[in-house]
């Protein structure tokens, strides 16, 4: 006859803990590295804005240079203008 309301079975029941503790641990996992790749997204996503921003001043920069080389060009050509 079954035992109401008893722990059952030892054997089982440290079988139950074994894979709960393992379950545990998966999800533990599963957690931990979802959070490493939100830190990189986040990290990602900074190094995105900062490259952008870089590649605007590097924009500007490309074209007072041309400007600059455009006026040496003119200036070495026709060096009366300057005189």
């Amino acid at each position: 006859m079954g035992r109401g309301g008893g722990m059952g079975n030892p054997v089982n029941v440290g079988i139950a803990v074994q894979a709960d503790w393992e379950n545990r641990e998966f999800i533990s996992n599963i957690s931990l590295n979802v959070r490493r790749l939100f830190d990189f997204l986040l990290r990602f996503a900074t190094t995105k804005s900062k490259l952008a921003s870089l590649n605007e001043k590097l924009d500007i920069l490309e074209r007072k240079l041309e400007v600059l080389e455009v006026q040496v060009s003119s200036a070495t050509t026709n060096p009366s203008v300057f005189n």
